[in-house]
């Protein structure tokens, strides 16, 4: 399975964090898509850094949708880093490359001025696969 992330720059709550991570341990994933900003996204690629540790192979292989300004990139190190684009279009990109879009908000209500809700609402729009993680760890298909 080919999952993509889009999280919050202020990073995942632990809760978020513990069923981002009991994803990854539950299901046969092969490709990583997220979008190398701080907070969450360097989080997750830090689970997904920590389970290929912990893994046999096949390794799962991490692409970093790159945004074209660097003030709030983590420069985390992929398998595949593709070529900088806007914030919109990255995120775009990542939903289009996954079967499977992984969410974790800061808030609990949608937000019209959010990168996170916006990428949501792109894979909603497009019928897209995939699971929001509110910050209280419940969550809510997409």
């Amino acid at each position: 399975m080919k999952i993509g992330f889009t999280g919050t720059q202020e990073g995942m709550t632990p809760m978020q964090l513990l069923k981002v991570a009991q994803f990854i341990a539950n299901n046969e994933i092969n490709e990583a898509h997220s979008g190398d900003c701080i907070g969450a996204d360097k989080e997750f690629h830090e689970l997904i850094t920590l389970a290929n540790k912990n893994k046999e192979f096949p390794l799962i292989r991490t692409f970093g949708h790159i945004p074209v300004y660097d003030s709030k990139r983590a420069f985390c190190k992929y398998h595949f880093q593709h070529v900088p684009k806007p914030y919109l279009e990255r995120n775009h990109d990542i939903v289009d490359s996954c079967d499977y879009l992984i969410a974790t908000p800061k808030e609990k209500e949608e937000q019209l001025r959010s990168g996170t809700w916006a990428t949501i609402r792109y894979a909603r729009k497009n019928n897209h696969a995939g699971i929001i993680i509110f910050p209280d760890g419940t969550s809510q298909t997409i």
